[in-house]
């Protein structure tokens, strides 16, 4: 069983009724970085509680609420409860408001969205049956995901879904799927020597040049998507060698980043690096597929026409290929700039919120 919600959390009750801009300060000012969203997830179940249209299952700190009305579709609404670590110059909270703006941890990433989730939940007679997802975990590693939780042990809560939207910082506009990302470590080898005496040995750093050379001569594809273009992406993001300051390095390590359009499986973006480091020892480190849009679908189709905003590709990876994998396809739709996510400067334009709120609303009314 679930822990019940504790003193802390009552003590920071949620209105769900409240504006939008003072429930996302309200949700901000519980402090939740990962693996410390007890908190969080006690004050969402709280609020949920008296809305007797929903039912409401608690997954370690993640919750699940959905109606069950008979509708013809079935639409999830998600977003994650926890933030990236604050900072104290400047301090990330409590939120404030300075003009036209909130700012504070997680207004952008992505508290804002979920206080969006909360107004839609609402709804007591909605148009779709609804699913909402509030989970832990995103900003850590995978295994913490609560997305992946669900899918490990009830994948019965979303997977009987037509649609999903993922409340991530969009800038209030719709941005379609996602692009793969695989990580991997191109290693030169070498052989170790006196530095006083380099010719006993071989430099494995140098040898780095040459993958350097490859990736600067790369020219990454752009990929038609369902309508939408997706920017491909190969970089070095990170180089490694050598054991000390006398000791010619008999290895070194480029990590390669690449972003692929989601036309690609995780094979077939395998295959590109491969190719373009033949020759090389490739291993591979991380490899999460992308994410079509399925902006074709009916479902996807009805969101856009409701919102009325533009729709763009999502360039970078977002938790809409967790929902590919479990068959479900997603787009990324809510407040902020996902520029200023993880920023000390991190701000959600008000506007924002009260734009994704109103047109979520009418979407699901």
């Amino acid at each position: 069983m679930p822990d019940s919600p504790d003193s802390h959390a009552l003590s920071t009750a949620l209105d769900l009724t409240a504006d939008i801009v003072e429930l996302t300060t309200a949700l901000c000012d519980i402090e939740s970085v990962s693996r410390d969203e007890r908190a969080i997830c006690d004050a969402i179940e709280v609020a949920l509680a008296p809305l007797r249209h929903l039912t409401v299952t608690r997954i370690g700190n993640t919750l699940v609420a959905r109606t069950d009305l008979g509708r013809a579709e079935r639409v999830v609404l998600a977003g994650h409860i926890d933030t990236v670590p604050l900072t104290q110059d400047p301090a990330n909270l409590p939120v404030r408001r300075e003009g036209e703006d909130l700012w504070g941890r997680g207004t952008v990433d992505m508290k804002g969205g979920v206080a969006v989730q909360l107004k839609a939940a609402l709804v007591a007679e909605p148009s779709r049956d609804l699913t909402f997802v509030f989970y832990e975990g995103e900003e850590i590693d995978s295994e913490f995901n609560g997305l992946l939780h669900i899918h490990q042990q009830r994948p019965d809560l979303i997977a009987d879904a037509d649609f999903a939207v993922l409340l991530e910082p969009t800038g209030a506009i719709v941005e379609g799927g996602c692009k793969g990302t695989l990580r991997a470590e191109v290693v030169t080898k070498g052989i170790a020597a006196h530095s006083a005496r380099p010719w006993n040995g071989h430099n494995a750093i140098h040898d780095a040049g040459a993958i350097l050379s490859r990736l600067a001569a790369y020219e990454p594809e752009i990929v038609d998507v369902d309508g939408l273009e997706y920017r491909e992406a190969m970089n070095a993001v990170g180089i490694a060698g050598g054991i000390a300051g006398n000791v010619i390095p008999d290895r070194c390590v480029v990590t390669v980043n690449y972003r692929y359009a989601p036309d690609k499986s995780p094979e077939d973006a395998l295959a590109v690096v491969n190719q373009l480091f033949s020759g090389y020892v490739v291993v591979v480190k991380d490899n999460a597929g992308g994410a079509r849009p399925g902006l074709q679908l009916p479902a996807a189709k009805a969101f856009v026409e409701a919102l009325g905003v533009d729709v763009v590709a999502k360039q970078g990876w977002t938790d809409v290929a967790r929902f590919a994998a479990m068959g479900v396809p997603a787009v990324n739709f809510g407040p902020g700039d996902p520029n200023l996510a993880h920023h000390d400067e991190e701000r959600c334009p008000v506007r924002d919120l009260y734009a994704c709120e109103a047109a979520l609303l009418r979407w699901v009314g």
